[in-house]
């Protein structure tokens, strides 16, 4: 039993590296800057989270590693939710809650992210989350 615990979280381990050197390919940073890729992550994933409606949400979180899950359920109020955010009010957000400065501002950030986390779930379930998403913000995600 004890095996198969750690032979799990290993799995999810390496799945959660796998997603957070997908952002850092994409901008070009060297794993020394760990911290802005899962700060970038978090942030995006949250706001994710936050707009979508809870059903949906949790749907979505089936198919995250389960660190990931963790990540994405942090701070969770799922009686708050859904927060009406357009893109604009997103993207402020974003800006708020990733204090670095990178090339394309909360666009890009808000662009890699959700590029990377396509590619880490089915398409069924993202063409769902872009469904909860307002158009202008749903665009962003195509």
């Amino acid at each position: 039993m004890a095996e198969q615990l750690i032979s799990a979280f290993e799995s999810s381990l390496d799945k959660t590296n796998l997603i957070l050197k997908d952002i850092e390919d994409a901008y070009g940073w060297p794993k020394e800057q760990r911290n802005q890729s899962y700060a970038a992550l978090r942030t995006v994933l949250h706001l994710l989270r936050d707009r979508m409606p809870v059903p949906e949400s949790v749907e979505f979180a089936q198919q995250l590693p389960v660190l990931v899950r963790g990540i994405y359920f942090d701070g969770w109020q799922p009686e708050n939710v859904p927060i009406k955010l357009n893109r604009d009010d997103f993207l402020y957000e974003v800006r708020q809650g990733f204090p670095y400065d990178v090339e394309g501002g909360p666009q890009r950030v808000v662009q890699v992210v959700l590029e990377t986390m396509r590619r880490h779930v089915t398409q069924g379930e993202w063409d769902d989350v872009t469904d909860n998403m307002p158009a202008d913000l749903g665009r962003m995600m195509a």
